[in-house]
């Protein structure tokens, strides 16, 4: 048979997983494969790009739902278990399939496809009212958020040292700290007074900008007291203009007192980062390149 669409993936992924141990995702593409009977040509079928096999695809974004809606909990880079949540729909007489419609009743899903405000329901009847070009922008969003969730992910994995270099390559890329170089002699250095470490603000060196970087898990948030601190090492040292940078998030009496300073701080939490990064090309590379076009009526005139 043909390899079935990644929400026929859905129900069975959880199903092998109620064991409640620990499993591999490429033991899932085996155990799926043999659970739909597919023989070694669908097994190796390819997307149009040939860079994945269709099956590795859809089951990954099978994970990936599962995932978002809190089904299954990810323990470590490509190994999961069950949740307790997991197991009640299991449990479900009443629930023999699991689809993107079912997903919508879980918050944390609709959070991640940006549906958190919209009537979930009417939203997929309506699929098929919507343009082509609209079905790509919303995809591309998909895709997007789930690599910016990874590149959190795999920045808490990595070492302080390591942040430390991905914030001087991302200021780099965006034109500031002159060169990596550069950037890397003051990133890091001071360590002292709240201050992690002075960038260029252009190539001369007219201005430096002052950082403080937190490494913290994505769940915690950087509070008021954190951005005085910064901005009375700001003080301390004369200067006008700072980036607070976390991997985590920022509580609003933290962005109302930022802004209600004469100091410029700028506060880049974790979403932001991850889209500075996602923007920059910074830890990314480019997975495909489609390009739309349209008629060019002046072309045509005579």
């Amino acid at each position: 048979m043909a390899v079935p669409g990644y929400q026929d993936f859905m129900y069975p992924f959880l199903q092998i997983l109620k064991d409640g141990k620990e499993h591999k995702l490429q033991d899932l593409y085996r155990d799926l494969a043999s659970y739909f009977n597919l023989n070694e040509n669908d097994i190796a079928e390819t997307l149009p790009s040939g860079k994945q096999t269709l099956l590795n695809n859809r089951v990954g974004w099978a994970r990936t739902y599962l995932s978002k809606a809190g089904l299954i909990k990810v323990v470590r880079r490509a190994v999961f278990t069950i949740t307790d949540e997991g197991m009640k729909v299991l449990s479900d007489p009443g629930v023999d399939r699991i689809d993107r419609k079912f997903l919508t009743r879980y918050s944390s899903f609709n959070e991640f496809i940006n549906k958190a405000n919209q009537d979930t329901n009417d939203d997929i009847n309506n699929t098929e009212q919507k343009t082509p070009l609209e079905l790509i922008d919303e995809n591309y969003n998909i895709l997007k958020k789930e690599l910016q969730d990874g590149l959190l992910e795999k920045i808490l994995e990595c070492s302080p040292a390591f942040f430390e270099r991905l914030i001087v390559h991302l200021i780099v890329a965006m034109g500031y700290g002159g060169s990596v170089k550069d950037a890397g002699a003051a990133i890091g250095k001071s360590g002292d007074e709240g201050i992690d470490g002075i960038i260029k603000e252009d190539f001369l060196g007219l201005e430096m900008i002052y950082l403080q970087a937190k490494r913290w898990k994505k769940e915690s948030t950087v509070g008021r007291p954190d951005i005085q601190s910064f901005v009375g090492s700001l003080v301390g040292k004369q200067a006008s203009k700072g980036i607070f940078i976390t991997t985590a998030k920022f509580s609003k009496n933290a962005y109302d007192y930022a802004d209600s300073i004469d100091k410029r701080v700028i506060l880049i939490d974790g979403q932001q980062l991850t889209d500075l990064m996602f923007k920059y090309d910074v830890g990314t590379t480019n997975e495909e390149v489609f390009v739309t076009k349209r008629l060019d009526i002046d072309f045509f005139e005579e």
